[in-house]
């Protein structure tokens, strides 16, 4: 890797090589369906019936991350998923990355869908910030929250994302590293390596040449100011449910640990031989659990 004053030197050549961008895409889904919210073209799926709950997926991931649940949950409920922006086949705009802008974005989504009432969020990793900036600005649409693994602090951002914050610096780690050692980068994420499969890898790398990738991928990394969330998570009074994978090296059990205590209603579940993906490693228990939650299952 270039040390950090190769870096600088370079960074004002760099700054400029990366580009956002609007519209359709090589590859899209053919059956995907698409909404202009807030600026941004959206891919969103809105299925079946009963209360609304809406699945957000985390960092450089989309709605394919819910492939095993959604079947489970849409048996009883109505089912709404998004790319969120920047991710999936949504949108990459110059725009606002944050999990308030997400948040934002998603209720603007909810109003075109004409969801009214309450609903449940249920959220991944970094998509859990997105769940609890929206929590934090509807509450009273809130009914239930769950959150697996969340990505919530700013003690959890590695070096990497504090370094790209600065302008020109960001660039050039992005343009540089962004889409490198993509299956080592998977493997950290599973317990159980039979998960990372050959086909995972090449889906991933795939997604990291979607044109605005790289771009729309520093904007949320700079959106990650979780220091101005995070004193206001006890205001939360939706009852949570956090699933978390015991030897998850992401997002470790500790974060969990530190959520349920500031939540006011939240109980933590943890999964054995599981890693940053309860939803994938322990799909049965997990979805189990999920649904129990939804139901006011004690």
């Amino acid at each position: 890797m270039f040390r950090l004053p190769a870096l600088v030197i370079c960074a004002a050549a760099l700054s400029g090589c990366l580009h956002f961008h609007n519209g359709p895409m090589p590859g899209e889904p053919k059956d995907a369906t698409y909404l202009t919210v807030d600026g941004t073209r959206v891919r969103y799926v809105d299925v079946g019936e009963g209360p609304p709950v809406v699945l957000l997926h985390g960092f450089a991931s989309s709605i394919e991350n819910w492939t095993a649940v959604m079947p489970r949950l849409v048996k009883d409920h109505r089912i709404i998923a998004i790319d969120l922006r920047g991710f999936g086949w949504t949108d990459r705009p110059v725009a606002d990355y944050s999990p308030e802008a997400q948040a934002k974005m998603l209720k603007a989504l909810l109003d075109e869908r004409q969801v009214t009432g309450k609903i449940s969020l249920v959220a991944h990793s970094w998509g859990s910030s997105v769940a609890l900036a929206f929590a934090l600005a509807q509450p009273q649409m809130v009914e239930r929250i769950a959150l697996y693994d969340a990505w919530v602090y700013d003690a959890q951002l590695p070096s990497m994302f504090h370094m790209a914050r600065a302008k020109g610096i960001g660039e050039v780690l992005f343009s540089l590293f962004y889409d490198q050692r993509a299956d080592e980068r998977i493997t950290q994420g599973f317990y159980d390596p039979e998960f990372v499969t050959e086909g995972l890898v090449e889906e991933v790398e795939k997604a990291f040449e979607r044109p605005g990738t790289k771009a729309a991928a520093l904007e949320a990394v700079r959106g990650m100011d979780f220091t101005r969330m995070e004193e206001k998570y006890q205001q939360i009074t939706a009852p949570t449910l956090l699933m978390w994978g015991r030897e998850d090296v992401v997002t470790p059990v500790s974060i969990g640990e530190r959520l349920v205590r500031q939540l006011p209603k939240a109980k933590l579940k943890i999964y054995p031989r599981c890693g940053h993906f309860p939803m994938l490693e322990a799909a049965s228990e997990s979805t189990r659990d999920l649904r129990d939650f939804l139901a006011g299952v004690p």
